[in-house]
């Protein structure tokens, strides 16, 4: 009981003690005068003027933002910098809070400062392993996706291969958006893109920028260490960080300041990062190389340097990590092979999240693509690949192909990552990615078959009988190519009308889509994972063979026509199992492969069974 007590005892005064070194909010006035610390070059941590202006209360729900005119003979050329965010100020030694936001176009370095105490106050709560499993993995809704705390967003699979269209579903609105009236935003956070395509940034810009952050192509990655400069120097209030994304062959990464320093616990930013609340981010020491002024947001260019341990929580307040601790990463394999014979791969880590792995996913994969052919015009795609786990869950195939006058690499992108993320965002436990392996072969030239016209040898038929389905395949060069499959019509089969589908892998999967969004719900991993490698693939004929009738589905699985008994039993328990009904009942379907494009169409045939 004593060893408890002097436990409480001692955690009550280290929090008295940090206490005892903020500036409360309560005795801000105008008119008083400052210091805020933040890095221009290198590493050396500088000082500036800060001179407040007053006190902005209930911005958002329980938060304040303390308003003050910053001064320097540096901040007079720049106005505030991308890259500032978290620099702390202090009022009489003690800490108020840190530079987090400001009014775009402002002609002067007038800041909104973040208060500490709404920084600090329930980190540990926030990010413990509780809170992760109660506010981060959110089951997705009916028919949606969803970010935890963001609501539902459709899935609109038919234009997931628009540019920036599965960022919008993976990653959550921002407020910091440029206003046209005056309004206090976030400062941007400066964000390196190196390694990637120039079409990357042009694609995967825009949605970066909505998020408040400013992408920054082919510049930051690694820092180069001065050799004469001795041991770096210790991580305080003033020094840069930056939060990686992708780390190897591509190079994905943010840059922010660091405001407070408790122990091995690191406050910095000031304002959210990306929003993912508790999480798994690399840390790492940063560099300034310049600082860039610019008529709209002045910026500084950073290089990353050694690891410092892992940021656990992103949330409105700011971001807090842990000195010393390494983040879980999820590695990424990507070879590519030209049709002229070239060969790259790319080896890289990303961080293992629900909602970002599968957008840096993407993201890479359309920048390898991007960056071997030609940008404008045909290309085609064959991927193989595989998505490995840790927990003994068998592979989630990635095998595809992709065709297009445009945009093909977009559509690689996007198809290969979705079955990633709707994966890890079902909502089941331990989704524990090992490794990720693609291997992409590119042509550039357009490789698709229209699916022109089909026939049956015979449209009246009996049971047992045997019939010839054909279809005739067309190329965009007028090329003809006949599939046939002989379908035996069961003994016993009811007289009436027989429908025959001859169709593409994307029209069957967008059914087998809403089905799992809808009412297919895996009630554990290995299900979810079968189900989504029993997807078609777009270079394959898919002939279906259907009957206007029941079938009722349980969790992922079909039943085609059960008994009526049977049909009742699960329709009564449909609410409870996850089951549902199909109005159409499937008899047969067949894959015809050996094409070596992509097959696109959807054309239907009916002929009658009579006794």
């Amino acid at each position: 009981m004593r060893t408890i007590s002097i436990l409480v005892l001692g955690g009550l005064l280290a929090v008295s003690a940090a206490a005892a070194d903020f500036f409360p909010l309560e005795d801000i006035r105008p008119g008083m005068k400052g210091v805020g610390q933040t890095v221009f070059l290198g590493e050396q941590v500088e000082e500036f003027e800060v001179e407040i202006l007053g006190v902005l209360r209930n911005i958002a729900p329980k938060q304040s933002v303390i308003l003050a005119r910053l001064g320097g003979a540096r901040l007079a050329k720049t106005g505030l910098i991308a890259g500032m965010s978290g620099s702390p100020v202090y009022i009489d030694g003690k800490l108020v809070g840190a530079v987090a936001f400001g009014f775009p176009f402002s002609t002067e370095p007038i800041a909104g400062i973040r208060p500490i105490s709404e920084m600090v106050v329930g980190v540990d709560d926030s990010a413990s392993s509780e809170a992760r499993a109660a506010g981060r993995f959110v089951p997705a809704a009916a028919g949606s996706m969803v970010w935890a705390g963001r609501g539902p967003v459709p899935l609109d699979l038919a234009s997931l291969a628009q540019p920036g269209k599965l960022s919008e579903l993976l990653l959550p609105p921002s407020p910091r958006a440029v206003g046209r009236d005056p309004q206090l935003v976030p400062i941007a956070t400066p964000v390196s893109m190196a390694g990637f395509s120039e079409r990357t940034l042009d694609l995967f810009g825009p949605g970066l920028e909505r998020l408040g952050l400013k992408p920054l192509q082919g510049i930051g990655g690694q820092s180069a260490a001065d050799p004469a400069a001795g041991a770096e120097p210790a991580l305080r209030p003033g020094s840069m960080i930056t939060v990686g994304l992708i780390s190897g062959d591509f190079d994905l990464s943010a840059s922010g300041t660091v405001t407070h320093v408790d122990g091995d616990r690191v406050h910095a930013f000031g304002h959210r990062f990306l929003a993912t609340g508790p999480t798994e981010l690399p840390m790492m020491r940063s560099s300034v190389i310049a600082v860039v002024p610019n008529l709209s947001v002045s910026f500084k260019v950073s290089g990353s340097g050694e690891p410092l341990g892992k940021i656990v929580l992103d949330r409105s307040t700011g971001i807090a990590g842990v000195l010393g601790e390494k983040p879980r990463l999820l590695p990424l394999d990507i070879g590519v092979q030209s049709s002229r014979g070239q060969q790259h791969r790319y080896h890289l880590e990303a961080v293992h999240d629900a909602f970002l792995s599968p957008f840096l996913l993407q993201m890479a994969l359309f920048s390898a693509a991007d960056a071997t052919e030609r940008s404008v015009g045909p290309a085609s795609y064959r991927v193989r690949g595989a998505v490995e786990f840790s927990n003994g869950l068998p592979p989630l195939r990635l095998d595809n192909m992709f065709s297009g006058l445009s945009m093909a690499a977009m559509q690689l992108a996007t198809y290969t990552s979705l079955p990633l993320a709707f994966l890890m965002q079902s909502g089941l436990d331990d989704v524990a990615v090992q490794g990720i392996q693609v291997d992409i072969e590119s042509l550039d030239e357009e490789k698709s078959l229209e699916i022109d016209r089909v026939w049956a040898s015979q449209t009246r038929l009996r049971p047992g009988d045997t019939v010839r389905l054909t279809a005739a395949l067309r190329g965009h060069n007028g090329e003809e190519i006949l599939r046939s499959v002989d379908y035996e019509v069961p003994l016993g089969m009811q007289p009436g009308e027989l429908y025959i589908n001859f169709s593409d892998g994307a029209s069957l999967n967008m059914t087998e889509w809403q089905n799992l969004l809808v009412g297919g719900k895996a009630r554990e991993l290995p299900e979810l994972v079968r189900a989504i490698n029993r997807l078609r693939r777009n270079d394959r004929l898919y002939v279906r063979l259907w009957r206007p009738g029941r079938a009722v589905r349980v969790h992922t699985e079909q039943l085609p026509a059960p008994p009526a008994s049977v049909a009742r039993v699960l329709s009564a328990a449909s609410s409870a199992a996850g089951s549902g009904q199909d109005w159409q009942s499937p008899l047969a379907e067949f894959e015809l492969d050996g094409l070596s494009s992509v097959v696109e169409g959807n054309v239907a045939l009916k002929v009658d069974v009579v006794e």
